[in-house]
Protein backbone atom coordinates (compact mmCIF):
# COMPACT_ATOMS: atom_id res chain seq x y z
CA UNK A 1 0.00 0.00 0.00
CA UNK A 2 1.24 3.49 -0.79
CA UNK A 3 1.72 5.48 1.96
CA UNK A 4 -0.50 9.14 2.97
CA UNK A 5 1.90 11.35 1.62
CA UNK A 6 2.29 9.07 -1.63
CA UNK A 7 -1.46 8.74 -2.05
CA UNK A 8 -1.88 12.51 -1.35
CA UNK A 9 0.39 13.24 -4.45
CA UNK A 10 -1.58 11.24 -6.76
CA UNK A 11 -4.76 12.79 -5.65
CA UNK A 12 -3.11 16.29 -6.31
CA UNK A 13 -1.05 15.60 -9.87
CA UNK A 14 -4.52 15.45 -11.57
CA UNK A 15 -3.69 16.71 -15.34
CA UNK A 16 -7.17 18.24 -15.46
CA UNK A 17 -9.90 20.09 -13.64
CA UNK A 18 -13.42 17.97 -13.75
CA UNK A 19 -16.60 20.36 -14.35
CA UNK A 20 -19.04 18.11 -16.24
CA UNK A 21 -18.50 16.44 -19.70
CA UNK A 22 -16.35 19.31 -20.92
CA UNK A 23 -13.69 18.66 -17.86
CA UNK A 24 -13.12 14.46 -19.13
CA UNK A 25 -10.53 13.53 -21.24
CA UNK A 26 -11.25 13.85 -25.01
CA UNK A 27 -9.91 10.88 -26.36
CA UNK A 28 -11.43 8.42 -24.15
CA UNK A 29 -15.06 10.27 -25.19
CA UNK A 30 -13.89 9.80 -28.85
CA UNK A 31 -16.25 7.41 -30.98
CA UNK A 32 -13.25 5.26 -31.79
CA UNK A 33 -11.52 5.70 -28.35
CA UNK A 34 -10.37 1.52 -27.19
CA UNK A 35 -11.91 2.58 -23.39
CA UNK A 36 -14.84 4.33 -24.33
CA UNK A 37 -17.04 3.95 -21.02
CA UNK A 38 -20.37 4.19 -20.51
CA UNK A 39 -20.11 6.17 -17.30
CA UNK A 40 -18.03 8.72 -19.46
CA UNK A 41 -20.80 9.31 -22.03
CA UNK A 42 -24.10 8.91 -20.42
CA UNK A 43 -26.18 12.24 -20.49
CA UNK A 44 -28.45 10.65 -17.47
CA UNK A 45 -28.41 13.62 -14.93
CA UNK A 46 -28.93 11.62 -12.15
CA UNK A 47 -25.26 9.38 -13.14
CA UNK A 48 -23.68 12.35 -14.39
CA UNK A 49 -24.53 13.87 -11.10
CA UNK A 50 -22.81 10.66 -9.06
CA UNK A 51 -20.05 10.81 -11.63
CA UNK A 52 -19.12 14.45 -11.56
CA UNK A 53 -19.45 14.11 -7.55
CA UNK A 54 -16.75 11.37 -7.51
CA UNK A 55 -14.26 12.25 -9.77
CA UNK A 56 -13.96 15.81 -8.08
CA UNK A 57 -12.97 13.77 -4.99
CA UNK A 58 -10.69 11.47 -6.74
CA UNK A 59 -9.06 14.24 -9.52
CA UNK A 60 -7.66 10.84 -11.28
CA UNK A 61 -5.25 11.69 -14.38
CA UNK A 62 -5.94 10.75 -17.69
CA UNK A 63 -3.88 7.70 -17.67
CA UNK A 64 -5.61 6.87 -14.25
CA UNK A 65 -9.06 6.74 -15.21
CA UNK A 66 -8.41 4.78 -18.20
CA UNK A 67 -6.32 1.92 -16.52
CA UNK A 68 -9.32 1.84 -13.97
CA UNK A 69 -12.38 1.85 -16.81
CA UNK A 70 -10.49 -1.03 -18.42
CA UNK A 71 -10.11 -2.96 -15.46
CA UNK A 72 -13.27 -2.38 -14.46
CA UNK A 73 -14.88 -3.48 -17.93
CA UNK A 74 -12.93 -6.18 -17.73
CA UNK A 75 -13.19 -7.84 -14.22
CA UNK A 76 -16.46 -9.78 -12.20
CA UNK A 77 -18.09 -7.38 -10.59
CA UNK A 78 -20.12 -8.37 -7.56
CA UNK A 79 -21.62 -6.19 -5.33
CA UNK A 80 -21.82 -8.10 -2.20
CA UNK A 81 -25.27 -6.87 -1.27
CA UNK A 82 -27.40 -4.48 -3.11
CA UNK A 83 -30.42 -3.43 -4.95
CA UNK A 84 -31.19 -3.62 -8.98
CA UNK A 85 -31.52 -0.28 -10.30
CA UNK A 86 -34.96 1.65 -9.09
CA UNK A 87 -37.66 2.37 -11.28
CA UNK A 88 -40.01 5.12 -10.93
CA UNK A 89 -43.05 4.87 -9.48
CA UNK A 90 -46.27 5.86 -11.36
CA UNK A 91 -47.90 8.70 -9.22
CA UNK A 92 -50.91 8.13 -11.53
CA UNK A 93 -51.80 4.24 -9.95
CA UNK A 94 -51.25 5.50 -6.55
CA UNK A 95 -53.23 8.09 -6.94
CA UNK A 96 -56.23 5.82 -7.96
CA UNK A 97 -55.23 3.36 -5.04
CA UNK A 98 -55.71 6.53 -2.51
CA UNK A 99 -58.89 7.42 -4.58
CA UNK A 100 -60.54 3.52 -3.99
CA UNK A 101 -59.87 3.77 -0.52
CA UNK A 102 -56.60 1.43 -0.56
CA UNK A 103 -54.88 0.33 2.92
CA UNK A 104 -51.72 1.82 3.79
CA UNK A 105 -50.39 -1.70 3.51
CA UNK A 106 -51.71 -2.00 -0.53
CA UNK A 107 -49.61 1.18 -0.73
CA UNK A 108 -46.57 0.58 0.28
CA UNK A 109 -46.62 -2.65 -1.50
CA UNK A 110 -47.67 -1.12 -4.64
CA UNK A 111 -44.78 1.59 -4.23
CA UNK A 112 -42.22 -1.26 -3.69
CA UNK A 113 -43.48 -3.39 -6.78
CA UNK A 114 -43.48 -0.18 -8.47
CA UNK A 115 -40.04 0.55 -7.98
CA UNK A 116 -38.45 -3.42 -8.78
CA UNK A 117 -41.12 -4.67 -11.24
CA UNK A 118 -41.71 -1.31 -13.89
CA UNK A 119 -38.27 -2.00 -15.87
CA UNK A 120 -40.50 -5.11 -17.06
CA UNK A 121 -43.34 -3.38 -18.46
CA UNK A 122 -42.31 0.15 -19.13
CA UNK A 123 -39.77 0.47 -21.62
CA UNK A 124 -38.58 3.94 -20.60
CA UNK A 125 -37.62 2.35 -17.42
CA UNK A 126 -36.35 -0.90 -19.13
CA UNK A 127 -33.69 1.74 -20.96
CA UNK A 128 -33.05 3.43 -17.48
CA UNK A 129 -32.33 -0.10 -15.98
CA UNK A 130 -29.90 -1.40 -18.35
CA UNK A 131 -27.66 2.23 -19.07
CA UNK A 132 -27.53 2.01 -15.19
CA UNK A 133 -26.18 -1.19 -15.04
CA UNK A 134 -23.77 -0.34 -17.90
CA UNK A 135 -22.37 2.39 -16.14
CA UNK A 136 -21.89 0.39 -13.08
CA UNK A 137 -20.11 -2.57 -15.38
CA UNK A 138 -21.72 -4.72 -12.25
CA UNK A 139 -21.80 -8.20 -13.43
CA UNK A 140 -24.07 -9.88 -9.91
CA UNK A 141 -25.71 -8.19 -7.70
CA UNK A 142 -26.41 -10.18 -4.14
CA UNK A 143 -29.53 -8.64 -4.35
CA UNK A 144 -32.24 -7.99 -1.46
CA UNK A 145 -35.45 -9.73 -2.29
CA UNK A 146 -36.66 -10.57 1.45
CA UNK A 147 -38.87 -7.58 3.28
CA UNK A 148 -37.12 -7.40 6.49
CA UNK A 149 -38.10 -9.78 9.05
CA UNK A 150 -38.77 -13.91 9.50
CA UNK A 151 -42.44 -14.19 8.21
CA UNK A 152 -42.64 -16.96 5.33
CA UNK A 153 -45.13 -14.78 3.18
CA UNK A 154 -43.52 -11.72 3.99
CA UNK A 155 -40.38 -12.59 2.77
CA UNK A 156 -41.90 -14.12 0.03
CA UNK A 157 -42.97 -10.51 -1.64
CA UNK A 158 -39.49 -9.07 -2.92
CA UNK A 159 -38.55 -13.15 -3.72
CA UNK A 160 -41.73 -13.06 -6.09
CA UNK A 161 -40.52 -9.67 -7.61
CA UNK A 162 -37.17 -10.22 -8.05
CA UNK A 163 -38.27 -13.67 -9.71
CA UNK A 164 -40.53 -12.26 -12.22
CA UNK A 165 -38.05 -9.56 -13.04
CA UNK A 166 -35.75 -11.53 -14.39
CA UNK A 167 -37.83 -13.83 -16.32
CA UNK A 168 -39.61 -10.75 -17.96
CA UNK A 169 -35.57 -9.26 -18.71
CA UNK A 170 -33.71 -12.30 -19.39
CA UNK A 171 -31.87 -10.84 -22.18
CA UNK A 172 -30.20 -8.46 -19.85
CA UNK A 173 -30.78 -9.91 -16.62
CA UNK A 174 -30.60 -13.59 -15.30
CA UNK A 175 -31.48 -15.09 -11.88
CA UNK A 176 -28.63 -16.79 -10.72
CA UNK A 177 -28.40 -19.83 -8.87
CA UNK A 178 -24.99 -21.26 -8.26
CA UNK A 179 -21.75 -19.31 -8.75
CA UNK A 180 -21.33 -21.11 -12.25
CA UNK A 181 -24.29 -18.83 -13.37
CA UNK A 182 -22.53 -15.27 -12.38
CA UNK A 183 -19.15 -16.63 -14.13
CA UNK A 184 -21.12 -17.17 -17.35
CA UNK A 185 -22.97 -14.51 -17.01
CA UNK A 186 -19.91 -11.99 -16.97
CA UNK A 187 -18.24 -13.70 -19.94
CA UNK A 188 -21.91 -13.40 -22.24
CA UNK A 189 -21.90 -9.73 -21.15
CA UNK A 190 -24.99 -10.02 -19.05
CA UNK A 191 -25.96 -9.37 -15.78
CA UNK A 192 -27.66 -11.30 -13.09
CA UNK A 193 -29.00 -11.43 -9.20
CA UNK A 194 -27.96 -13.85 -7.02
CA UNK A 195 -30.65 -13.56 -3.75
CA UNK A 196 -30.44 -12.70 -0.23
CA UNK A 197 -33.30 -12.43 2.16
CA UNK A 198 -33.18 -10.04 5.00
CA UNK A 199 -34.40 -12.61 7.75
CA UNK A 200 -34.40 -16.86 8.68
CA UNK A 201 -37.88 -17.59 7.58
CA UNK A 202 -39.86 -18.93 10.43
CA UNK A 203 -43.56 -20.17 10.91
CA UNK A 204 -43.13 -19.59 14.09
CA UNK A 205 -45.50 -22.34 15.16
CA UNK A 206 -42.41 -23.42 17.88
CA UNK A 207 -43.52 -27.03 17.86
CA UNK A 208 -40.01 -28.49 17.32
CA UNK A 209 -36.64 -26.64 16.53
CA UNK A 210 -36.12 -29.13 13.09
CA UNK A 211 -39.60 -27.80 12.39
CA UNK A 212 -39.03 -24.06 12.86
CA UNK A 213 -36.04 -24.41 10.86
CA UNK A 214 -37.76 -26.20 7.86
CA UNK A 215 -38.52 -22.91 5.86
CA UNK A 216 -34.54 -22.33 5.21
CA UNK A 217 -34.71 -25.45 3.01
CA UNK A 218 -37.53 -24.53 1.33
CA UNK A 219 -36.02 -21.08 0.55
CA UNK A 220 -33.02 -22.91 -0.70
CA UNK A 221 -34.89 -24.23 -2.89
CA UNK A 222 -36.15 -20.67 -4.00
CA UNK A 223 -32.98 -19.67 -4.70
CA UNK A 224 -32.37 -17.50 -1.59
CA UNK A 225 -28.26 -18.01 -1.33
CA UNK A 226 -28.01 -15.66 2.36
CA UNK A 227 -29.94 -14.58 5.05
CA UNK A 228 -29.67 -12.22 7.79
CA UNK A 229 -29.59 -13.65 11.58
CA UNK A 230 -31.09 -10.23 12.90
CA UNK A 231 -32.20 -6.88 11.48
CA UNK A 232 -31.66 -4.20 13.81
CA UNK A 233 -34.03 -5.24 16.41
CA UNK A 234 -33.64 -8.48 18.91
CA UNK A 235 -35.74 -11.47 17.53
CA UNK A 236 -35.77 -15.58 18.36
CA UNK A 237 -31.85 -15.67 16.89
CA UNK A 238 -30.08 -13.01 18.84
CA UNK A 239 -29.48 -9.07 19.15
CA UNK A 240 -29.41 -6.52 16.69
CA UNK A 241 -27.01 -3.93 15.89
CA UNK A 242 -29.40 -1.15 17.76
CA UNK A 243 -30.59 -3.51 20.59
CA UNK A 244 -29.02 -1.77 23.47
CA UNK A 245 -28.27 -5.10 26.00
CA UNK A 246 -26.20 -6.32 23.21
CA UNK A 247 -27.40 -9.94 23.94
CA UNK A 248 -25.78 -11.76 21.66
CA UNK A 249 -27.01 -15.38 20.12
CA UNK A 250 -29.59 -17.50 21.57
CA UNK A 251 -29.62 -21.15 21.76
CA UNK A 252 -32.59 -21.27 18.69
CA UNK A 253 -30.44 -19.13 16.49
CA UNK A 254 -27.17 -21.15 17.21
CA UNK A 255 -29.34 -24.01 15.83
CA UNK A 256 -30.77 -21.59 12.77
CA UNK A 257 -26.64 -21.16 12.10
CA UNK A 258 -26.14 -24.61 11.70
CA UNK A 259 -29.25 -25.24 9.57
CA UNK A 260 -27.39 -22.61 7.27
CA UNK A 261 -24.13 -23.98 7.49
CA UNK A 262 -25.83 -27.41 6.67
CA UNK A 263 -28.21 -26.37 3.63
CA UNK A 264 -25.36 -23.73 2.44
CA UNK A 265 -26.67 -20.74 2.70
CA UNK A 266 -24.76 -17.67 4.11
CA UNK A 267 -24.64 -16.45 7.42
CA UNK A 268 -25.19 -12.34 6.86
CA UNK A 269 -24.76 -10.41 10.52
CA UNK A 270 -24.51 -7.18 8.62
CA UNK A 271 -27.68 -6.06 11.12
CA UNK A 272 -26.86 -8.13 14.01
CA UNK A 273 -25.58 -6.67 17.58
CA UNK A 274 -22.01 -7.21 18.11
CA UNK A 275 -21.94 -9.87 20.45
CA UNK A 276 -24.77 -11.36 17.91
CA UNK A 277 -22.29 -11.08 14.87
CA UNK A 278 -19.14 -12.59 17.17
CA UNK A 279 -21.16 -15.93 18.53
CA UNK A 280 -22.42 -16.74 15.04
CA UNK A 281 -18.66 -16.50 13.93
CA UNK A 282 -17.76 -18.76 16.50
CA UNK A 283 -20.88 -21.39 15.82
CA UNK A 284 -20.32 -21.39 11.95
CA UNK A 285 -18.74 -23.85 10.38
CA UNK A 286 -18.55 -22.54 6.56
CA UNK A 287 -17.72 -19.04 5.80
CA UNK A 288 -19.85 -16.68 6.59
CA UNK A 289 -20.29 -12.48 5.97
CA UNK A 290 -21.15 -9.26 7.03
CA UNK A 291 -22.28 -8.34 3.82
CA UNK A 292 -22.82 -4.31 3.98
CA UNK A 293 -20.72 -3.01 7.29
CA UNK A 294 -17.98 -0.57 7.85
CA UNK A 295 -14.90 -0.54 10.40
CA UNK A 296 -15.34 0.68 13.81
CA UNK A 297 -12.08 1.32 14.35
CA UNK A 298 -12.31 4.08 11.34
CA UNK A 299 -15.81 5.37 12.21
CA UNK A 300 -17.99 3.93 15.49
CA UNK A 301 -21.20 3.20 14.44
CA UNK A 302 -23.96 0.79 15.52
CA UNK A 303 -23.81 -0.49 12.02
CA UNK A 304 -19.89 -0.91 12.11
CA UNK A 305 -18.08 -4.06 13.54
CA UNK A 306 -15.09 -4.04 15.80
CA UNK A 307 -11.90 -5.92 15.23
CA UNK A 308 -12.14 -8.71 17.17
CA UNK A 309 -15.65 -9.43 15.33
CA UNK A 310 -14.38 -8.82 11.96
CA UNK A 311 -11.52 -10.98 13.00
CA UNK A 312 -13.50 -13.97 13.94
CA UNK A 313 -15.53 -13.16 10.30
CA UNK A 314 -12.15 -13.07 8.44
CA UNK A 315 -11.76 -17.03 10.72
CA UNK A 316 -14.08 -18.54 9.23
CA UNK A 317 -12.94 -17.58 5.66
CA UNK A 318 -15.65 -15.28 4.96
CA UNK A 319 -15.55 -11.50 4.72
CA UNK A 320 -16.68 -8.03 5.42
CA UNK A 321 -18.54 -5.85 2.59
CA UNK A 322 -18.07 -2.11 2.41
CA UNK A 323 -21.15 -0.32 1.77
CA UNK A 324 -21.86 3.26 0.60
CA UNK A 325 -23.80 4.65 3.40
CA UNK A 326 -22.30 8.30 4.55
CA UNK A 327 -23.42 8.15 8.17
CA UNK A 328 -21.54 4.56 8.42
CA UNK A 329 -18.57 5.67 6.65
CA UNK A 330 -18.23 8.76 8.30
CA UNK A 331 -15.06 11.28 8.10
CA UNK A 332 -16.23 12.78 4.77
CA UNK A 333 -19.09 10.65 4.16
CA UNK A 334 -17.54 10.26 0.39
CA UNK A 335 -16.09 7.77 -1.60
CA UNK A 336 -12.79 8.64 -0.51
CA UNK A 337 -13.85 7.28 3.52
CA UNK A 338 -15.41 3.86 1.45
CA UNK A 339 -12.15 3.39 0.35
CA UNK A 340 -10.63 4.27 3.47
CA UNK A 341 -12.42 1.84 5.34
CA UNK A 342 -11.63 -0.75 2.52
CA UNK A 343 -7.92 0.05 3.50
CA UNK A 344 -8.34 -0.58 6.85
CA UNK A 345 -9.93 -4.20 6.32
CA UNK A 346 -6.66 -5.05 3.98
CA UNK A 347 -4.12 -3.92 5.78
CA UNK A 348 -5.32 -5.62 9.23
CA UNK A 349 -6.84 -8.44 7.88
CA UNK A 350 -5.78 -9.19 4.59
CA UNK A 351 -7.22 -9.09 0.80
CA UNK A 352 -8.92 -11.97 1.04
CA UNK A 353 -11.55 -10.97 3.45
CA UNK A 354 -12.44 -7.44 2.22
CA UNK A 355 -15.49 -6.58 -0.81
CA UNK A 356 -18.16 -3.76 -1.75
CA UNK A 357 -21.24 -4.44 -0.62
CA UNK A 358 -22.96 -1.28 -1.86
CA UNK A 359 -26.15 -1.08 0.09
CA UNK A 360 -27.68 1.66 -2.25
CA UNK A 361 -29.20 1.55 -5.86
CA UNK A 362 -29.45 3.71 -8.73
CA UNK A 363 -32.77 5.74 -8.70
CA UNK A 364 -34.80 6.53 -11.80
CA UNK A 365 -34.61 9.81 -13.94
CA UNK A 366 -37.86 9.98 -13.85
CA UNK A 367 -38.47 9.41 -9.79
CA UNK A 368 -38.47 12.94 -8.87
CA UNK A 369 -41.79 14.40 -11.82
CA UNK A 370 -43.31 11.12 -10.57
CA UNK A 371 -43.02 11.55 -6.81
CA UNK A 372 -44.97 15.12 -7.81
CA UNK A 373 -47.80 13.32 -8.95
CA UNK A 374 -48.28 10.58 -5.74
CA UNK A 375 -50.71 11.68 -3.70
CA UNK A 376 -49.98 13.26 -0.44
CA UNK A 377 -49.57 10.56 2.87
CA UNK A 378 -50.29 11.54 6.26
CA UNK A 379 -47.45 10.40 8.51
CA UNK A 380 -46.89 6.90 9.97
CA UNK A 381 -45.43 5.15 12.13
CA UNK A 382 -42.03 3.84 11.59
CA UNK A 383 -42.28 0.13 11.26
CA UNK A 384 -40.93 -2.22 13.74
CA UNK A 385 -37.80 -3.54 11.98
CA UNK A 386 -36.15 0.46 11.55
CA UNK A 387 -35.08 0.54 14.59
CA UNK A 388 -32.01 3.27 14.45
CA UNK A 389 -31.28 5.49 17.27
CA UNK A 390 -31.05 8.89 17.12
CA UNK A 391 -27.84 10.45 14.63
CA UNK A 392 -27.60 6.94 13.34
CA UNK A 393 -29.11 8.40 9.78
CA UNK A 394 -29.29 11.68 8.07
CA UNK A 395 -27.28 14.22 8.79
CA UNK A 396 -25.49 16.97 6.64
CA UNK A 397 -23.12 14.85 3.63
CA UNK A 398 -22.32 17.29 0.87
CA UNK A 399 -20.21 14.61 -1.18
CA UNK A 400 -22.85 12.05 -1.04
CA UNK A 401 -23.37 11.77 -4.61
CA UNK A 402 -19.70 10.52 -5.30
CA UNK A 403 -21.28 7.34 -3.18
CA UNK A 404 -23.79 6.95 -6.21
CA UNK A 405 -24.24 3.01 -7.36
CA UNK A 406 -23.60 3.59 -10.81
CA UNK A 407 -19.78 4.82 -9.75
CA UNK A 408 -18.53 1.38 -9.37
CA UNK A 409 -16.18 2.11 -11.95
CA UNK A 410 -14.53 5.04 -10.39
CA UNK A 411 -13.94 2.40 -6.95
CA UNK A 412 -11.84 0.95 -9.75
CA UNK A 413 -10.08 4.06 -10.18
CA UNK A 414 -9.50 5.30 -6.83
CA UNK A 415 -8.28 1.55 -5.66
CA UNK A 416 -5.51 1.95 -8.24
CA UNK A 417 -4.68 5.20 -7.16
CA UNK A 418 -3.89 3.90 -3.37
CA UNK A 419 -1.69 1.02 -5.24
CA UNK A 420 -3.61 -1.91 -5.60
CA UNK A 421 -2.39 -4.61 -8.08
CA UNK A 422 -5.05 -5.50 -10.45
CA UNK A 423 -5.21 -9.03 -9.07
CA UNK A 424 -5.78 -7.78 -5.57
CA UNK A 425 -8.48 -5.28 -7.36
CA UNK A 426 -10.33 -8.07 -8.99
CA UNK A 427 -10.65 -9.71 -5.39
CA UNK A 428 -12.04 -6.26 -4.02
CA UNK A 429 -14.48 -5.80 -6.89
CA UNK A 430 -15.76 -9.68 -7.02
CA UNK A 431 -13.59 -12.60 -6.73
CA UNK A 432 -13.42 -12.57 -3.15
CA UNK A 433 -17.42 -12.87 -2.99
CA UNK A 434 -17.57 -15.28 -5.47
CA UNK A 435 -15.07 -17.44 -3.26
CA UNK A 436 -17.47 -17.43 -0.29
CA UNK A 437 -20.65 -18.47 -2.60
CA UNK A 438 -18.76 -21.41 -3.99
CA UNK A 439 -17.33 -22.60 -0.51
CA UNK A 440 -20.62 -22.08 1.34
CA UNK A 441 -23.17 -23.60 -1.61
CA UNK A 442 -24.10 -27.18 -0.81
CA UNK A 443 -23.83 -29.42 -3.70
Amino acid sequence: MPSPSRRQFLKSASLFAFAGMGGLPQRLLADDAPERHPLLTTTNPVITKGRDAALAVLQPTAAQLEAGLALHRDSLVFDSYGFAPRAAQDGAALQALVDAGGSDTEYNDLREEQSMTRPATVPAERQEFREAFDCAGVTCIFQNAGEEGQNPLRLLKRLSRFTYLTDMLRDTLIRASRPEDIIEAHKSGKHCLYLTGNGVPLPQDWVSVEQELGYVRLFYQLGIRMMHVTYNRRNMLGDGCAETANGGLSDFGRAAIREMNRVGVIVDVAHSGWQTSLESAQVSTRPMVASHTVCAAVNNHIRAKPDNVIKAICDTGGLIGICSIPNFLGKTGDIAALLDHIDYVVQKFGINHVAIGTDVAHNSQYSRDEAARSPKRDKQRPRFASLWPDGALGGNWPRQASLAWTNWPLITVGLLQRGYSEDHIRQILGGNTLRVCQQVLND
